[in-house]
């Protein structure tokens, strides 16, 4: 078969638009996969509950390499900026709705769950105001911390019955208690963007407050200066 481009080696400008495409379609590919980790965890066999984390655990590592490709190749683009933070928060909200259709999360476990789901569409709302102002949200160590744990926590209630214990405690309880760390975590964080949030809102010259700093996470306000433009994902 004759080769592209008469045999010769591809463009440069060829690649780099292949590359630019790259971290859009892993992040495109963790959307599609939703369907399939919550659709597992309907099936009774105890197999499906591993698969179904495979599935998430394939989608949690998309969610690591779309960033890091799209910042070492430098090929961050608005479409990319748009659907990450869409993929990150339907991944969450269908597992946990999900977990609460088949009685996995239940009575006081649905206080956790509902804290995580309320802050995604808090964030959400902060980011699209602070985009409109030109302010960005960028991710504190803590928010970081809140996301490994909650990405764990879910792995955990994803296998649940079919998973092992582990001394006196099963797969699922483990699964539980780590989703209590995590909306404790994201009760503190949403808290502390939303105070960000309001304090721009009352604004008037668009110029930070001069005690912001002394409110906000450190990692937060180091970067402030810095960080002007399209909202980052969180």
């Amino acid at each position: 078969a004759p080769m592209p481009f008469g045999g010769n080696e591809i463009p440069r400008s060829y690649r780099s638009a292949m590359s630019a495409k790259v971290p859009n379609i892993l992040t495109m590919m963790r959307i599609a996969v939703i369907p399939v980790v919550c659709g597992l965890v309907f099936v009774p066999a105890s197999y499906a509950g591993w698969i179904s984390l495979g599935v998430y655990a394939y989608a949690c590592v998309t969610d690591f390499f779309d960033g890091y490709l799209a910042r070492a190749l430098n090929v961050r683009s608005r479409l990319g900026r748009m659907l990450d933070p869409i993929a990150d928060k339907l991944l969450v909200g269908g597992i946990i709705l999900t977990l609460v259709a088949v009685d996995r999360l239940t009575d006081w476990n649905l206080v956790p769950a509902a804290i995580i789901l309320f802050r995604e569409i808090l964030v959400s709302g902060l980011r699209e105001f602070l985009a409109e102002v030109r302010v960005s949200m960028p991710v504190s160590k803590l928010a970081k911390w809140k996301t490994a744990i909650q990405m764990v926590c879910l792995g955990f209630l994803l296998v649940g019955p079919a998973g092992p214990d582990f001394g006196p405690f099963t797969t699922t309880r483990i699964g539980l208690g780590l989703l209590w760390i995590a909306a404790t975590l994201t009760a503190i964080t949403g808290y502390d963007y939303l105070r960000v949030g309001l304090r721009h809102a009352r604004q008037e010259n668009g110029e930070d407050p001069p005690d912001v700093r002394r409110h906000i996470d450190p990692d937060v306000a180091m970067r402030w200066e810095t960080d002007k433009g399209p909202a980052s994902q969180n």
